[in-house]
């Protein structure tokens, strides 16, 4: 079955003096969601950003804003990116004692939940939350930090991923974040990935090449 790619390019890699600008930029290139890396320097080894920078951004973009909570404890932060304007809110097994607890704490303020897979996290870990939630992010490097190189063996995840989620019939996004380039982003789609989350190969060679790359990641032919 063909499934539509859409791209969530990460404001990891933007240009964080003209972050605005940058939301503006990719939601104007065709981009589909805002991905939006929040790290705490404990769950994972580097600071990003807070809520109140979501709030900020929210004015600058449409488009839905997918919320990636790489921190611990999440669950006390969950309200907040919530109302800052959050669209997907995202979290870890790792970061809480209960992961239905946590999804449920996500819908509860009327937002769209998922669930991230570490490379080493086993699929069973997002097993007995797949009916209640909408989005499978799987993590193709160990999370922490940008430009990092695609680990080609959660390709096997994503597979297994792709035939568990088609099985149930729910409309599920499985997504793919870590080291998403022009070469890396087929092998994620064949092997059933429909959301590429790309950050240095989405804002790569500025704002005019945006829409280009955007392009180039879903498949699609770019003329020169």
């Amino acid at each position: 079955m063909q499934r539509a790619v859409r791209i969530a390019p990460s404001i990891l890699s933007a240009d964080f003096s003209r972050l605005g600008d940058e939301v503006e930029a990719v939601t104007a290139a065709g981009a589909d969601y805002i991905h939006v890396d929040v790290m705490d320097g404990h769950f994972v080894p580097n600071l990003t950003i807070g809520p109140v920078v979501v709030k900020a951004l929210r004015k600058h973009s449409s488009l839905p804003f997918d919320c990636h909570l790489m921190i611990a404890p999440v669950d006390p932060y969950i309200p907040e990116f919530a109302a800052a304007g959050a669209d997907i809110i995202t979290v870890h097994p790792e970061a809480g004692p209960h992961l239905h607890r946590s999804v449920a704490l996500i819908k509860d303020h009327g937002k769209k939940a998922g669930v991230a897979l570490n490379p080493a996290t086993p699929i069973e870990a997002v097993e007995h939350v797949l009916d209640i939630i909408d989005l499978v992010l799987v993590m193709s490097v160990d999370p922490g930090f940008g430009g990092q190189t695609f680990i080609a063996s959660v390709t096997d995840k994503i597979r297994a991923l792709r035939g568990r989620i088609d099985a149930m019939g729910r409309a599920i996004d499985l997504e793919v974040d870590g080291g998403i380039n022009h070469d890396t982003a087929p092998i994620a789609i064949a092997a059933g990935a429909d959301v590429l989350v790309a950050g240095t190969a989405t804002f790569g060679n500025g704002p005019g090449a945006y829409a280009a790359n955007i392009r180039r990641l879903r498949g699609e032919a770019v003329r020169s």
